[in-house]
C-alpha cells in the first residue's frame, strides 16, 4: 500500500489542478487580470503558511544562509513567472487546452533531469526506453492540441461533425494558437521551477519556510507588477462571488 501512495497523489494532485484551471478561467471570465488573481492566491497561501511552517519547523529549523535567500529568490521569481504565464496562456485558450499542455512537465523534467545528471539514460534500459517515448508522445500530442482545434461538437449538427474538413490544422485562431504556446512555455519553466526546488530541499530541507518565502515572493512580485500595469481598479474585487469561490480553491489545492 505504501508503494501506491506517491501513485495516488500524483492523480489527486492532477485532479486539483484541472479544478484549479477552470477555476483560475471563470475568475479571468469575471474580470480578473493574471497579476491580481496569482496576488490573491500567493497572499492567501502566504498568510496560512507563516503561522503552520513556524509551528511545524520550529524545533528544528536550519539556519538560514544568504545563500539560500538568494535560492528562494530564484525560486520564486520563477515561480511568478510560471503563474503568471500560465494564467495568460489560459485567457487565451481554454482550460481543456491548458491541462493538455501542462502534461508536458513530467517529459520536460525528465530531458532536464538527463541533461543535469540527475537521471541516468541507458538507452538498452526499458525504463529509459519508456520515459523517452512518453515524453516523445507528450510533446507531439501537445502540438497537435494547439494547431488542432477541431470542431465544435456540442450544439452543432451531426454532418457538420463528420464532415469536418482537415483545414482544422494550422488554421486556429491566434488567441488559441498563443494560449498553447504560452502553456508550452509555461511547463519549461515549471519542469525549471521543479528541479531548482529539489536543489534547495537538498540544501534546506524545511518544506514550509521554502515554500512561504517562495509565495511571499510572487506576492511582492504580483503586487509591484499589478500597481504598475493595472489601470482598471475592478480587477482588485473579490466581487462577484465565483472569484471568491477560485480564489479560495486555488490556496486549497
Amino acid at each position: 500500500m505504501e508503494t501506491a501512495v506517491p501513485f495516488i497523489a500524483m492523480v489527486v494532485q492532477q485532479l486539483a489542478q484541472i479544478g484549479s484551471m477552470v477555476a483560475a478561467k471563470v475568475a479571468m471570465s469575471s474580470g480578473m487580470t493574471p497579476f491580481t488573481f496569482t496576488f490573491y492566491s500567493s497572499a492567501f497561501s502566504t498568510l496560512i503558511l507563516i503561522p503552520l511552517s513556524f509551528l511545524l519547523h520550529r524545533s528544528a529549523l536550519p539556519p538560514l544562509w544568504p545563500t539560500f535567500l538568494y535560492g528562494f529568490f530564484l525560486l520564486g521569481l520563477t515561480g511568478f513567472l510560471m503563474q503568471v504565464l500560465g494564467i495568460l496562456g489560459l485567457q487565451y485558450s481554454s482550460s481543456l487546452l491548458s491541462t493538455a499542455i501542462l502534461q508536458l512537465i513530467p517529459g520536460f523534467t525528465y530531458i532536464l533531469a538527463v541533461i543535469l545528471r540527475m537521471e541516468n539514460f541507458d538507452y538498452k534500459s526499458l525504463n529509459t526506453m519508456a520515459k523517452s517515448v512518453g515524453t516523445l508522445v507528450s510533446i507531439i500530442g501537445a502540438i497537435v492540441a494547439t494547431l488542432y482545434k477541431g470542431p465544435q461538437v456540442f450544439g452543432s449538427p451531426l454532418n457538420s461533425i463528420l464532415a469536418a474538413p482537415s483545414h482544422f490544422l494550422l488554421n486556429q485562431s491566434s488567441a488559441w494558437v498563443i494560449g498553447g504556446l504560452l502553456m508550452m512555455i509555461t511547463s519549461l519553466i515549471a519542469s525549471v521551477f521543479i528541479i531548482s526546488k529539489a536543489f534547495v530541499l537538498k540544501k534546506y530541507p524545511a518544506e514550509l519556510i521554502v515554500m512561504l518565502f517562495y509565495s511571499s515572493c510572487i506576492t511582492i512580485l504580483c503586487a509591484a507588477f499589478s500597481l504598475i500595469t493595472e489601470k482598471d481598479l475592478n480587477s482588485w474585487s473579490v466581487r462577484p462571488l465565483s472569484r471568491l469561490k477560485a480564489l479560495v480553491y486555488s490556496v486549497i489545492k
